[in-house]
């Protein structure tokens, strides 16, 4: 499957950033099983989080940037789903309603910001922050074909599956979707080492996937880690980082597993983050999809715009 969204000349895509950390922590809304979706049903939930989604959009508007956003949908799947009550067809509501979500934002700054492309999000099936366990390639496929059809039948332009540890799950995932049609990011996540929790390095991980699914996946990246995490991953030179397009940092340099069990919200200093994803955007110039991920906000997108674009002068693709 061919790259997408298409490569924009000096201009990047700008991600949301850690929206369920923002929501949990900054503004006290609970988490069931980490879903979000759930809040959709909550009007002053609802309220809150289209507020920061049009910060987002607003940050998009300043700087001139593109956007590909995800909503809420990263636990829409089947097993998570039955833990949270919602039959199969309530699932598929929940997820077109989460399509739809992003599609209110997309009209409303019709105009404004140009570029802006709309993701479902696919979770892994098992712990985030474990190794994957012990999913099958076909396992992957069967199961993750029931969100990516349900996605496929809405205005969704595409899926972006996150926080992946297991490369036979990821396989499973990039074949479901080549054979539903839509296409597929697959953004892996590492751990201080700059490895996936399962074992292999980022570039054995991307290099393996694309060789089992011929190449399928529109492209991938990494989320979840902070820039000094993912350096050493980045730095196994080759081929394998033409297909590195999408990078969501966290706030802070920390363990996962260690930062979920704060209790509290680090968000770091964003004009130091800023600072080194602008180095990211400038010894990596071909990923163009650059956000956030767990504790960053506005202030962290604003300042990852103003130096990604200050660079992109001279690192054009």
């Amino acid at each position: 499957m061919p790259e997408f969204p298409p490569r924009l000349e000096n201009k990047f895509y700008l991600t949301e950033g850690g929206t369920e950390t923002d929501v949990l922590y900054n503004y006290g809304f609970e988490l069931p099983e980490f879903a979000m979706f759930p809040l959709l049903d909550d009007p002053e939930a609802d309220k809150v989080i289209r507020d920061l989604y049009r910060r987002y959009f607003d940050v998009a508007e300043k700087h001139q940037t593109g956007m590909l956003v995800l909503g809420h949908d990263y636990r829409a799947s089947p097993d998570w789903g039955a833990k949270l009550g919602y039959t199969p067809e309530g699932l598929a509501e929940m997820e077109r309603r989460t399509i739809g979500f992003l599609e209110d934002l997309r009209r409303e700054y019709e105009g404004r910001v140009s570029d802006v492309y709309i993701a479902g999000c696919v979770g892994p099936r098992g712990d985030a922050y474990g190794t994957g366990g012990g999913i099958t390639e076909s396992e992957a496929e069967d199961y993750h074909a029931v969100q990516l059809s349900t996605l496929k039948s809405t205005s969704a332009d595409m899926a972006i599956s996150l926080t992946l540890n297991n490369i036979p799950e990821a396989i499973g995932i990039v074949r479901a979707a080549a054979a539903i049609g839509i296409p597929i990011g697959i953004s892996l996540t590492l751990t201080t080492e700059g490895r996936l929790r399962s074992g292999p390095s980022l570039r054995e991980a991307i290099e393996e996937i694309d060789e089992k699914t011929n190449g399928a996946a529109a492209w991938f990246g990494t989320n979840c880690a902070h820039p000094l995490e993912f350096a050493t991953a980045l730095a196994d030179d080759g081929p394998w980082l033409d297909r590195l397009r999408y990078i969501r940092p966290n706030a802070v340099q920390m363990d996962q597993i260690a930062l979920c069990k704060l209790g509290h919200l680090e968000d770091g200093d964003p004009v130091e983050l800023g600072r080194q994803m602008g180095d990211v955007a400038r010894r990596f110039p071909r990923a163009d999809i650059l956000g956030g991920c767990c504790g960053t906000d506005e202030r962290h997108l604003g300042e990852i715009a103003k130096n990604v674009n200050a660079c992109r002068g001279a690192a054009k693709v």
